[in-house]
């Protein structure tokens, strides 16, 4: 291995420190506590070092954020591929989406909550943005029906996303989630106008 090569890997060892660091460090004092200067002094790097790997606060995030996209999509291939059924892979979408967020509760943050300058939806966004999306896509694509599968994918990740960010802030009945979620998987089997699936 050429000394070139070798700064490569201990840089990319450094970051992924780093980023692992943060995540850390997060799910202990929360994101708001999470400063440079904290980061460094928790990992004993100095400031210059973190600032050779990220830009600052937001780009740090924005790494936690794309490697928490790369694990929900690990996470919804995992529970697709497990089920059989277009209503199984559905639900089972459904409840691998709002277990992640409620396990993973300070990345699901960074993912969905604070300020990063990652791009969704578009033909610039990040690999693992668009992994993840295309699985959420593949579990409810049979459902969409005579929708367009994209948009309807959007819908059901926002609607996803709505009950996750209700619940964590304690604005609905912690004791019904199950039912919310059997109700959310039902409503999409029923028929649409000018559904094939009658």
């Amino acid at each position: 291995m050429s000394v070139h090569e070798r700064r490569q890997r201990e840089q990319e060892q450094r970051r992924k420190l780093i980023i692992s660091a943060a995540r850390e460090l997060a799910e202990s004092v929360g994101w708001n506590a999470v400063t440079t200067r904290r980061l460094s002094d928790h990992i004993e790097y100095s400031q210059p070092v973190l600032y050779k790997h990220f830009k600052g606060k937001e780009d740090i995030v924005r790494a936690v954020a794309l490697e928490g996209f790369g694990e929900m999509a690990d996470a919804l291939q995992k529970a697709r591929v497990g089920a059989d059924t277009p209503r199984e892979r559905f639900a089972a979408a459904a409840r691998c989406y709002t277990e992640f967020a409620s396990v993973n509760r300070t990345l699901y943050e960074a993912m969905f909550m604070l300020n990063t300058d990652l791009t969704f939806g578009g033909p610039d966004s990040p690999e693992n943005l668009i992994r993840c999306f295309e699985e959420l896509k593949s579990s409810v694509l049979d459902v969409a029906g005579p929708r367009d599968p994209e948009t309807f994918t959007e819908v059901v990740w926002a609607s996803l996303h709505g009950l996750v960010t209700l619940e964590r802030a304690g604005r609905l009945r912690a004791s019904h989630q199950e039912e919310r979620l059997a109700m959310f998987v039902q409503q999409h089997f029923e028929p649409q106008p000018d559904d094939p699936r009658g």
